[in-house]
């Protein structure tokens, strides 16, 4: 049984625009490739050889990857006002003794880019937001200790 993949809308055309891009230019590129040093002769000691087939061993694992991905996810939608944290929430915190603001989306593990602000719903902080309001304080056990949210804004 796959497991439910979580994806906003913009994820899912992240996803399917890489998947789209390994299967018509990768792919055909690293064949191009794997021919012309098919051609060179013998392949034990045939660095092109072996480079092409590690890269082609990658690209065919990411491929299955966004593939079943995509095939399993659960598109979030954004109907309305939201007042409790959950998948596809964007989420305003700020931690106890502090001044600034952190705003986060949460989204599926597959989606989660902390430097764009995108963090899991699996992560510690994603899944101590999770059924949470506006104004809730949050404990959140991390690497580096325990630390206290507020709440200042769903959206």
């Amino acid at each position: 049984m796959e497991e439910m993949v979580y994806l906003t809308a913009e994820g899912a055309e992240d996803l399917q625009r890489e998947l789209n891009m390994l299967i018509n230019e990768r792919r055909p590129e690293l064949a191009r490739m794997l021919t012309e040093a098919v051609a060179q002769g013998d392949l034990k000691e045939n660095a092109d050889y072996h480079d092409a087939k590690e890269q082609q061993a990658f690209i065919e694992g990411r491929i299955n990857y966004l593939e079943n991905t995509l095939r399993s996810a659960k598109i979030i939608q954004h109907d309305g006002k939201i007042d409790m944290v959950r998948v596809g929430a964007k989420v305003t915190i700020v931690e106890d003794g502090e001044d600034d603001e952190e705003t986060y989306i949460i989204v599926g593990a597959a989606e989660a880019n902390p430097t764009e602000g995108k963090i899991s719903n699996e992560s510690p902080i994603g899944g101590a937001l999770l059924g949470r309001k506006k104004g809730d304080k949050v404990r959140v056990k991390t690497p580096a200790g325990e630390i206290t949210f507020k709440i200042k804004k769903i959206g």
